[in-house]
């Protein structure tokens, strides 16, 4: 009888069909291949949290060092340069690697993304000039950019559509896990820096050598510890297996409408944030020996000159998924359908694009901006003593570690924050979530610019706060990003939606220059006055979040609705 009831199903087209559908929306049950490539992919974005932080940490330091200067001015400039680089570099990345992983596959992608950037932060500690930081972070950053959109995408199609929301709160816990864990080696590393020093010479190295490792912090040593993410790589080819979704689009043959030949149009479409780049960094009041008019440009030729680059971007970034359907459609006699994916792509960016913009133009700015208030206190407080006759005691004053304390609360602030979007987002629904975001964003960031003028542990507070509030768009955007795309393009479609925002990220940094030169008086609204410098900068940056609040209506509800196929 039981043999009979099993043909009659077999026979039946409607529940074969039906069973056929729930195995491409649900990933079969195989929970020791879903906890490693979770695992996997947790490591690899907690690290490259960690590369992202280590900049941020000792950036300035490494610049004084290489250029040789205390010229705040110039130090600034080739700081914004090099987190610019750092940007554009992640949202090629982004692309190239997205591309690989619907190519080749999920895991082989994720493998060489992260033994980028693993390898070229590492010899960002061995640079001998400012410039060559630069070209380092910039190839370090194609592979962060991969592994994000590589990450999400392998543990969204292996992870059953109930347990989504859980798996993006991780994905953007774990990140900022990685920043969390710099703040804390920095703490470490400035406390240890003479034993480490002590210790080399005990085993011989050369002065030179030893003092060359510590320099200014300790910069070079702290950038080299950026390679230990390479033994990942090892974790991942060897334990990690491959997304069956994507195994089911190569079997159907539809990865091989990638072609190698469509990434030189994302080559030619890097000379985008690269003009971007040039017309907003170049300054001859800034760049030693530019004296001529050649390096001085206009705003109205820095925006139209920054509209021509993002239209070259978003055409030679987009070319090959437009190439794809193409290719998909000339084989099975059918129209290309790539708007629909074009469209979606591009909401996504701008969706990324406000977070990003938010995140790198007004909270990664609290560590500098702390640290000077902190920097202005010691000063006076010594200046204090001396006057006070105690010379001796001005002298023995230890300097508050206020710019790694900063980063430290940021973190864990964005790690409850990231968990907690991914929560409400699947609670009240994608859009009404992101609306939310924007709003707490903007309002906590000025908050901490506005109402706090000193180091101490109410700003600190706030920096927790902040933190929560503008890093939960990264709990949030690994929830609906890959929603909005099927498996064939899932990797690159989301990998430019999230990270060609980047870009977009990269222009507010190179405006802050620009902003602390125009707001160098304070304004007063009513009976408020926003300071100078970054309190007055960050707040009208934070203002982006309002074009967020607007646009999310434009986008698509998935609440509820399972993985596209």
């Amino acid at each position: 009888m039981a043999k009979v009831e099993s043909r009659a199903s077999d026979m039946n087209p409607a529940k074969t069909q039906k069973q056929a559908a729930k195995s491409l929306h649900e990933p079969a049950d195989n929970s020791r291949g879903r906890i490693m490539a979770l695992a996997a992919a947790l490591l690899g974005w907690m690290f490259d949290g960690a590369e992202m932080g280590i900049f941020s940490l000792v950036g300035r330091g490494a610049i004084q060092d290489l250029l040789k200067t205390q010229d705040e001015g110039l130090v600034g400039l080739w700081y914004t340069v090099i987190v610019a680089s750092f940007l554009v570099g992640a949202a090629t990345g982004g692309v190239v690697f997205g591309w690989l992983g619907d190519r080749i596959g999920r895991v082989r992608a994720m493998t060489l993304s992260v033994l980028t950037y693993a390898l070229f932060t590492g010899l960002g500690g061995f640079a001998a000039e400012a410039w060559q930081v630069g070209v380092l972070r910039f190839i370090a950053a194609l592979g962060m950019g991969g592994e994000w959109s590589l990450g999400v995408a392998l543990v969204m199609e292996v992870w059953p559509n109930k347990s989504r929301a859980f798996m993006a709160g991780l994905i953007g816990a774990a990140a900022n896990f990685g920043y969390l864990l710099v703040g804390a080696l920095g703490l470490v590393m400035l406390q240890t820096l003479s034993t480490l020093d002590n210790l080399m010479h005990s085993i011989g190295v050369p002065n030179a050598t030893a003092d060359w490792l510590i320099a200014h912090k300790g910069w070079r040593l702290m950038m080299i510890s950026g390679t230990l993410p390479a033994v990942l790589t090892f974790l991942i080819r060897v334990f990690v297996p491959e997304s069956e979704k994507w195994e089911h689009e190569q079997k159907k043959g539809t990865t091989n409408h990638w072609a190698s030949q469509d990434l030189l149009a994302v080559l030619i479409g890097l000379s985008g944030p690269a003009l971007i780049v040039y017309l907003w960094a170049a300054d001859a009041t800034r760049w030693p020996g530019a004296e001529t008019d050649l390096f001085r440009h206009s705003w109205p030729l820095r925006v139209a000159g920054t509209l021509v680059g993002l239209s070259i971007a978003l055409v030679g970034y987009t070319y090959p998924v437009i190439r794809y359907f193409q290719r998909q459609a000339s084989a099975g006699g059918q129209v290309p359908a790539w708007r629909g994916t074009l469209s979606r792509m591009l909401l996504g960016a701008c969706l990324s694009g406000v977070a990003l913009l938010g995140t790198w133009g007004a909270t990664q700015s609290a560590p500098s901006w702390v640290d000077k208030l902190n920097d202005a206190e010691f000063k006076q407080a010594q200046n204090e003593l001396i006057a006070a006759g105690q010379k001796e005691a001005a002298t023995k004053l230890v300097r508050p570690a206020a710019r790694e304390w900063t980063l430290i609360w940021l973190s864990v602030g964005a790690i409850v924050g990231t968990l907690a979007a991914a929560a409400v987002g699947d609670w009240i629904g994608r859009r009404p979530a992101y609306f939310l975001l924007c709003l707490l964003s903007m309002v906590t960031a000025w908050a901490l610019y506005l109402l706090n003028d000193h180091y101490g542990p109410v700003l600190l507070f706030w920096t927790f706060i902040v933190g929560a509030m503008s890093a939960s768009f990264y709990g949030w955007l690994p929830l609906y990003l890959p929603e909005l795309f099927g498996t064939s393009v899932r990797a690159t479609g989301q990998g430019f939606s999230f990270n060609f925002g980047r870009i977009l990220a990269a222009i507010g940094v190179l405006q802050m220059g620009s902003l602390l030169k125009i707001f160098h008086e304070p304004v007063v609204l009513g009976g408020l006055t926003i300071p100078a410098g970054f309190p007055l900068a960050c707040s009208a940056i934070c203002l982006v979040y309002l074009v967020g609040m607007v646009i999310i209506w434009f986008a698509p509800e998935t609440k509820g609705q399972p993985l596209p196929d």
